[in-house]
């Protein structure tokens, strides 16, 4: 019973984070409906998403001793060092990047503010690079927990992270205009472009 609330809870949870984060991400088009207390809503709706996002991964952690019957294997074909060294070997530079990006996002990361211009430093190689860092979080962690059921739910974090940037792009463009589609155009998603 236990292993079938936790697999709810975490489905869930993966779903109120991209429904309030989406919310979180819109305080231009928020802002021509309710003025500039947009910023303020939305800076509340990120916060939870962050909170959803939290309850996702402690279902991460909770899921290895709680499974729910599958026909995956209960753990890797390998020792969990290997899966260690795999997860290090994604981990580091993904988190390196999402934390890279949260310091030149600065307090907008968590709190939309509508004088905010747009971010230079790791903004200038790669548009999203938090997001590009937390979607591989995911993957990682089920190494580390050696869980070959949470590697395979971990790929639906990929579309979900598709459908934010997107979301977040929409507003960034009524936001800052043609500035913005310039900078789109010039700069990559998710993967630093070649020079032109």
């Amino acid at each position: 019973m236990i292993a079938w609330v936790n697999l709810a809870v975490l489905v869930f949870a993966s779903l109120f984070f991209l429904y309030f984060y989406v919310r979180s991400v819109s305080p231009a088009a928020l802002e021509k409906m309710i003025g500039m207390q947009a910023y303020r809503k939305c800076g509340r709706f990120r916060v939870i998403a962050a909170l959803f996002e939290t309850i996702t991964a402690i279902c991460y952690v909770l899921y290895p001793f709680y499974p729910v019957p599958n026909p995956l294997p209960d753990r890797f074909p390998w020792s969990w060092g290997f899966s260690a060294l795999l997860a290090a070997l994604i981990g580091l530079p993904s988190l390196a990047l999402m934390f890279i990006g949260m310091r030149d996002a600065g307090r907008e990361t968590m709190t939309p503010k509508k004088e905010h211009g747009m971010y230079g430093g790791v903004y200038q190689k790669i548009r999203h690079p938090q997001a590009v860092g937390e979607v591989f979080a995911w993957p990682w962690i089920a190494l580390l927990l050696n869980s070959p059921f949470l590697a395979v739910f971990s790929l639906v974090y990929f579309p979900i992270f598709l459908v934010m940037c997107h979301a977040e792009e929409q507003d960034l463009l009524l936001r800052f205009g043609n500035a913005y589609a310039d900078y789109m155009r010039n700069t990559g998603a998710f993967i630093p472009q070649r020079s032109k």
